[in-house]
């Protein structure tokens, strides 16, 4: 699987799915996840894209430079990948962090960039104290503490009780990831000010939005949506990790939006 290396040194692992010649959709990650967090979408997305999937810089196989890190530089990391592989352009799909990542991409890269999804997402955190908080939490007490809270962030309860082998799996992923990576990401939210790029976003975009969602609530991804020129809605019946709660109907949602001519 390829290793690529950015301008700073920071090697960047990714992997590549489907059939050769088909158009290229990239999926980046939440944070606190690898790109195993996309394994149900690998499957439907496969018969239609060569499926790019990639390590944020801090996460699973990819290296932990130190931190703080920002969203530019992360953009950054995605343009190397890229020109890595030789990939002049991509359809983006990103959740959460990867869906702030991809704002940075439609704005400051936009020939890279044929289609967006930004998916339970946001453009901007106006209170920083909540992030303040839980990267002093995670400091001082390690990922794996904060890792069971999160669960409950992430999923509803319903879910919860009817997957707890989703759950655990999830959970797992989440406390496994480096300090060092999640700090520098977490600072990468916590300073994120995208308000003023979505009116340069001239990709066609869709953000899905899940309606039990506390981390990205509804209100700021209807924001992005009313700020990006012609940008669509979808709601999922699902809390912040919606490709996991609901992959079928992510799945829908996404390729709906990308193969509609």
């Amino acid at each position: 699987m390829p290793e690529i290396k950015t301008d700073d040194g920071c090697t960047i692992h990714a992997e590549i799915d489907g059939p050769n010649g088909a158009p290229v959709l990239m999926l980046s990650n939440s944070l606190g996840t690898t790109l195993h967090m996309w394994d149900d979408q690998v499957g439907p997305f496969t018969k239609h894209f060569r499926l790019l999937r990639y390590d944020r810089r801090g996460h699973g196989k990819s290296s932990v430079p130190p931190g703080p890190y920002t969203m530019e530089r992360l953009g950054r990391d995605v343009l190397a990948v890229l020109d890595g592989l030789g990939i002049a352009k991509v359809n983006w799909c990103g959740l959460s962090m990867g869906g702030m990542v991809g704002q940075w991409l439609g704005a400051k890269a936009p020939n890279r960039v044929e289609k967006l999804v930004l998916s339970n997402t946001s453009s901007y955190f106006p209170d920083k104290s909540g992030w303040n908080d839980r990267l002093k939490l995670v400091r001082e007490k390690g990922i794996a503490a904060f890792a069971p809270a999160n669960m409950e962030r992430w999923f509803t309860k319903s879910f919860r009780e009817r997957a707890p082998h989703v759950i655990a799996r999830v959970q797992a992923m989440f406390a496994a990831t480096p300090l060092e990576g999640y700090l520098g990401c977490g600072a990468a939210v916590r300073d994120m000010d995208h308000r003023a790029l979505l009116a340069e976003i001239k990709a066609p975009t869709l953000v899905i939005a899940g309606k039990h969602d506390p981390a990205t609530p509804l209100d700021g991804n209807e924001f992005i949506q009313q700020h990006i020129p012609g940008a669509k809605l979808a709601v999922l019946d699902a809390a912040h990790l919606a490709n996991i709660e609901q992959p079928q109907a992510y799945a829908d949602a996404v390729l709906g939006f990308l193969l509609e001519k």
